[in-house]
């Protein structure tokens, strides 16, 4: 038999089982992640030739065959890098709930391969700036009714959008956005009716007031002459500044104010539909 008619061969179960080996092992050691390990194990137990099982590990390195050598050394890991934030565990809270109220998941805390908020005319924050991760992908599941919940991701992280809204929705505003590398990825998910789920991107509160620090410190360090110098411009730019933050901050008012003015709609239509009932319930005993 030839070496080209190897690969038409029917593989057994025990050579399946060889290669599922190899791909636990490959997980194990951090040379694949669940969704390559659980795509290739599929390929495996539905490989029916040799020529099929081949290619599933050929990216591996062989049982008996030494790997290419590599630092052996462990380096601190960098403060404030991706690869310290991702801790493993439980997380610190796996749920939150409002009804008629709010609640908020902010700071240092450890965020669960899955978190569940439920409002239900109200309303709640879940900010992950400060946050480290139980996995490298964390799932959001938010149900909204007659209520919302703001996702507030620091910049670097992945973002997918994946919940139904009725009469409702979910903000895809950040969905596209290329996560950094080592960053973990955020899938939010679950159903807004009358409600709605955002997500925004800030910088943390440490950054931003690092930045606000290293703003300050140029300017001092500027010296008068270059003030002199730069002045007029200087001062154009802090006015289009400050414009542009009044600008903000009346559309941020209006804003509040058109959604203040629905709720109180929806609600003076509930009352108007409730005391109709009522008055329906009245007539019918009369």
């Amino acid at each position: 038999m030839t070496d080209d008619a190897v690969p038409e061969l029917r593989a057994s179960d025990a050579d399946r089982e060889r290669v599922a080996e190899v791909l636990r092992d490959a997980v194990a050691e951090g040379r694949l992640d669940m969704e390559e390990f659980e795509e290739r194990l599929e390929a495996t137990y539905k490989a029916r030739t040799y020529g099929e099982l081949t290619p599933i590990t050929a990216d591996l390195p062989a049982p008996g065959v030494a790997p290419p050598p590599v630092n052996m050394v462990k380096e601190p890991v960098e403060s404030g890098s991706w690869a310290s934030r991702i801790v493993g565990g439980e997380g610190s809270s796996s749920a939150a709930v409002a009804i008629m109220s709010g609640f908020q998941r902010k700071g240092r805390w450890t965020v669960p391969k899955r978190f569940t908020a439920v409002a239900f005319w109200g309303g709640g924050e879940i900010d992950l700036r400060e946050a480290n991760f139980a996995d490298r992908e964390v799932e959001i599941n938010c149900i909204a009714i007659m209520g919302g919940a703001q996702i507030i991701v620091p910049p670097g992280v992945e973002v997918v959008v994946r919940g139904i809204g009725i009469m409702g929705g979910f903000d895809h505003s950040q969905e596209g956005v290329p996560g950094e590398p080592g960053a973990p990825r955020v899938i939010v998910t679950g159903f807004a009716f009358w409600g709605g789920v955002g997500v925004e991107r800030k910088l943390p509160r440490a950054e931003r007031q690092r930045l606000k620090e290293e703003r300050r410190r140029q300017k001092l360090e500027g010296g008068s002459s270059t003030k002199e110098l730069y002045g007029s411009h200087r001062d154009a730019l802090s006015g289009g500044l400050h414009d542009a933050h009044r600008e903000a901050m009346e559309e941020h008012r209006e804003a509040m104010r058109r959604r203040h003015e629905e709720r109180r709609e929806r609600h003076e239509e509930r009352r108007e539909r409730h005391r109709e009932r009522r008055e329906r319930r009245h007539r019918d005993w009369d």
